[in-house]
C-alpha cells in the first residue's frame, strides 16, 4: 500500500523550505530597498555564476533559492536554467558518501556546465524572444516600503498582535518544538545529512522575521503575496508530483526497467531525469558506485535531473519549467554523448 502520509509529510517540509527561501529573498530585497535585485541583475555572468554555484551545492535548497530569485525577477531565463543544470538534488549527499572524490569532480563539472548552458540558453532565448516570467507586482517597491520591514518594536505590542501574526508564530513554534523532540521533520543532526540542522535554522529565521516584521510587510508581503499567491500552489504541485512518482515507482518497477535496458542506459538516464524527484536517479548513483555504468551516464543523469528543485517553479510558470526541462534534456544528451565517445 502506497504511503500517502509519508508523501504528505515530505510535501509539507519541501513547502516550508520554499516558503522560508522566498521569504528571505523578498525580505532582504525590501530591507535593502532593491539593492539585492540590482546587485544580481547588474551582470549576466554574475547571475550565471551565482545560480550555478547555488545549484551545485548539495541538496535542493540551492535550487529553491534560484527559483525564489527567478520568480522575483532577479535571474534571467538562462541563469535559472544553468542553476538547474548544476543541481544534483539529494543524490549529492549519497554520492559524497559513496564516492567522494568523483562526486567533487562531478559538482565542479556541473558548475562549469551550468555557466556554459546558461549563456547558450540566453542566446537562444534572445533569438526566440523568450522573456523571463513577469515578476510579481508586489515585488515592485512601493512608497510604504520605504519604512524598513524590520521593526523589532512590534514585539512590545504583545499581546495585541494581529490574528495572522499569532497563527504564523504558533505554526513555527510548533514546527520547532516537533523538530527538537524528533517527532516530525528530518531526523538526523549529522553534518553528513544536514537537512535537520538547516530545517531548524530556517524555522528559527522565519519565526524571527515574523516576530519583528512591520504590520505592512506581514500583511502585504508574507500573507497576501507569499501565502495567498504562491505557497498553496507550491504545496499542491509538490504533493501531487510526489504522489504520482511514488505510485509509478511502486507499481511499475521503474528501476527494473532501467537495469534491463543497459544498452540504452544513457538515453534512459536523461529521460528519467525529467522526473521531478530524487528517488529514481539513485539507481544511476548506485550503478556507478558498483562500476556498472560509466561516468558519462551519471553526468547525463545529473545534468537533466534536479531533485525537487523544479517543483516550486512548476507552480509558478509551467511554460518556463517545460522549456528548462527540454533544454536540459538535449543538453544532457549532447554532453553525455560526448563523454561517452571519449570513453569516460
Amino acid at each position: 500500500m502506497f504511503d500517502v502520509i509519508s508523501t504528505l509529510n515530505r510535501s509539507i517540509i519541501i513547502t516550508l523550505f520554499v516558503f522560508v527561501m522566498m521569504l528571505l529573498v523578498d525580505y532582504f530585497n525590501v530591507l535593502t530597498e532593491g539593492r539585492l535585485r540590482r546587485a544580481v541583475r547588474g551582470d549576466r555572468f554574475r547571475q550565471y555564476t551565482v545560480a550555478s554555484f547555488l545549484g551545485a551545492t548539495p541538496g535542493c535548497l540551492g535550487a529553491f533559492m534560484n527559483v525564489s530569485l527567478y520568480v522575483h525577477g532577479l535571474l534571467t531565463f538562462g541563469a535559472i536554467l544553468g542553476g538547474m543544470i548544476a543541481t544534483s538534488g539529494d543524490e549529492a549527499f549519497v554520492m559524497l558518501t559513496m564516492f567522494p572524490r568523483e562526486a567533487l569532480i562531478l559538482f565542479i563539472l556541473l558548475f562549469i556546465l551550468g555557466i556554459i548552458g546558461a549563456w547558450i540558453a540566453d542566446k537562444i532565448a534572445g533569438l526566440f524572444h523568450l522573456n523571463v516570467c513577469e515578476e510579481c507586482r508586489l515585488q515592485v517597491l512601493h512608497d510604504v516600503d520605504r519604512k524598513k520591514p524590520f521593526q523589532p518594536s512590534i514585539i512590545y505590542k504583545f499581546p495585541r498582535f494581529t490574528f495572522a501574526r499569532y497563527i504564523l508564530i504558533l505554526i513555527f513554534i510548533g514546527i520547532i518544538i516537533l523538530d527538537l523532540l524528533g517527532l516530525w521533520g528530518p531526523q538526523s543532526w549529522s553534518l553528513e545529512e544536514p537537512d535537520r540542522i538547516i530545517f531548524f535554522t530556517l524555522s528559527m529565521i522565519a519565526l524571527f522575521i515574523i516576530l519583528t516584521s512591520s504590520k505592512h510587510y506581514l500583511r502585504e508581503h508574507i500573507v497576501a503575496h507569499l501565502i495567498k499567491k504562491h505557497i498553496w500552489r507550491v504545496f499542491l504541485w509538490t504533493f501531487f508530483a510526489l504522489l504520482f512518482v511514488g505510485i509509478g515507482l511502486q507499481y511499475f518497477n521503474l528501476e527494473g526497467f532501467v537495469t534491463s535496458n543497459i544498452g540504452l542506459i544513457l538515453i534512459i538516464s536523461a529521460i528519467v531525469g525529467l522526473i521531478p524527484e530524487s528517488g529514481p536517479h539513485l539507481i544511476f548513483v548506485t550503478m556507478f558506485a558498483n562500476g556498472i555504468i560509466p561516468f558519462s551516464v551519471l553526468l547525463t543523469s545529473s545534468i537533466v535531473q534536479d531533485g525537487h528543485g523544479m517543483l516550486p517553479l512548476f507552480s509558478y510558470t509551467i511554460r518556463d519549467s517545460i522549456l528548462i526541462k527540454l533544454f536540459n534534456l538535449f543538453f544532457g544528451l549532447i554532453i553525455g554523448g560526448i563523454f561517452l565517445l571519449m570513453g569516460l
